[in-house]
């Protein structure tokens, strides 16, 4: 059974590597995922498909990019802060601007029961 923290540098690892595979068999069937849009409570995701439906297309989308900042772990939670970067076009020639549009920072605090993400409650500043 992998630890949380190996769950979660295996989540990272998806965003981070652009993979969204890299996901299979770190979500639980019972996942709720909360995520930062729209305020003031963000929309909820129940289920396995639900939450990789979300993930796979934030990683498969080219004008966005997660980058973990740093991860706690502390028994069954983390939190990952992070910093989100967009780029109006998908350019691949695009480096992503230092601009307060083009990037927000912040934070998952996540739930892993079992070697499986059950919990992912996502957070961030707004520009």
């Amino acid at each position: 059974m992998d630890t949380t923290a190996e769950v979660i540098r295996r989540f990272n690892d998806a965003f981070v590597e652009r993979n969204a595979a890299l996901l299979d068999g770190l979500i639980d069937d019972d996942c709720v995922m909360v995520g930062v849009q729209p305020a003031p409570e963000g929309t909820a995701y129940h289920g396995r498909a639900a939450c990789a439906a979300f993930w796979t297309a934030l990683i498969d989308d080219p004008g966005t990019r997660f980058t973990p900042q740093e991860v706690i772990v502390a028994g069954d939670r983390a939190v990952i802060s992070w910093r989100a970067a967009f780029s109006a076009a998908p350019d691949p020639e695009r480096v992503f601007g230092e601009g307060q549009a083009d990037w927000v920072l912040g934070v998952n605090v996540m739930r892993v029961e079992n070697g499986r993400i059950t919990e992912a409650l996502g957070y961030s500043k707004t520009p």
